[in-house]
């Protein structure tokens, strides 16, 4: 083995393919196959090189390596999420993702303006990305970005559209709803109701729908009176408790469109007297966790995922990169973390 310093040739310099080579005892060209993953080579020859590279420090020129293999090693992401609740979880999966494979990533928000999406894409075109990963906030389908090279895949994060040669990637809202429920009648609640948000997202539709079926399967009914659709906001949920309780005092579980309307329903559950989860048990969702974590008493909500959509979807997309062609929508399980507002005294995770 050589006898280098980390990071530095014999001569001082930055090491290149032909120290790591001297060092491993090994050509120039069979270090090359072993450090690209190329050739038929002795696994321990190509361990050895490897060690040698990664003791040497040693980082391929990214230029070279570009014009070898026609890539940048760069990859594109647009999001329309304006406040980056869901964005940024999903970009932090990406990053990860992307990262391990020294990929960089240029991120670009368009605030749900689609000439500003156009603007952008067009200047992640021009910089050669290799990819893109296209990221919405709901599953709502949306328009698919007019890429004119054919050879630049994407895909849609959390976003649909409804190309059948696209991917899409989304959380399975059906399999959330459906933790939520069985949840609750674990906690040996029958009169269950619904506070959700606007009927213009598709998820509202699925997740009312996936708890009608749960309920159904155990000879239970989710009447339209024990829903209410409104707005994504804490005071909503505060409203739509007073109107619940009005209409249906026995109500003994609450399965919430989110955490922020939730955070609202254990308010108005907490002035009208009634005890959680005592008298009524509450199931979030999305597990935002300075609501969730810090409600009164602790949340039991929903975890969409994200962070594991946004590594899927990066890995996916690499392997599109490579030449893998995929197509079709993909629904990727939620879990379930179990708080003290079903009766659990820590957090319980549930798939």
């Amino acid at each position: 083995m050589g006898d280098d310093e980390p990071g530095r040739a014999a001569n001082g310099r930055a090491p290149t393919i032909r120290d790591v080579a001297r060092a491993a005892g090994v050509s120039v060209g069979t270090a090359s196959k072993a450090l690209n993953g190329r050739g038929q080579l002795r696994t321990e020859t190509r361990a050895r090189v490897r060690a040698e590279a990664e003791r040497l420090r040693f980082r391929p020129n990214d230029l070279i390596r570009s014009m070898q293999r026609g890539r940048t090693y760069t990859v594109g992401l647009l999001t329309g999420d304006r406040e980056g609740r869901f964005s940024l979880p999903l970009v932090m999966g990406v990053e990860d993702a992307l990262g391990e494979a020294e990929i960089l990533v240029f991120f670009c928000n368009t605030r749900g303006d689609p000439e500003r999406e156009r603007r952008e894409m067009e200047s992640l075109l021009a910089k050669q990305v290799d990819g893109l990963i296209v990221m919405g906030w709901r599953s709502n389908l949306r328009p698919p970005i007019a890429v004119p090279d054919a050879r630049v895949p994407v895909v849609y994060a959390y976003s649909r559209v409804a190309d059948p040669a696209a991917l899409c990637l989304l959380p399975d809202q059906a399999h959330g709803a459906r933790l939520a429920t069985e949840r609750l009648l674990a906690a040996g609640r029958r009169r269950l109701a619904h506070i959700t948000g606007p009927t213009d997202y598709e998820a509202v539709w699925e997740r009312w729908e996936a708890m009608a079926a749960v309920l159904a399967e155990h000879g239970l009914g989710l009447p339209e009176e024990r829903v209410l659709c409104g707005v994504w906001e804490e005071g909503w949920g505060y409203a739509a408790t007073g109107t619940l309780l009005d209409r249906d005092p026995a109500v003994d579980g609450v399965f919430c469109g989110s955490d922020t309307i939730a955070r609202g329903v254990l308010d108005a559950l907490r002035d009208r007297g009634r005890r959680v989860p005592e008298d009524v048990a509450v199931v979030g969702f999305d597990n935002w966790e300075i609501l969730a974590r810090f409600a009164r008493p602790p949340l039991t909500t929903i975890d969409m995922n994200l962070h594991d959509l946004g590594r899927e979807a990066a890995r996916r997309l690499l392997a599109m990169v490579g030449g893998a062609r995929e197509a079709g929508v993909v629904l990727l399980p939620c879990r379930l973390v179990a708080r003290a507002s079903c009766g659990v005294a820590g957090d319980e995770t549930v798939h």
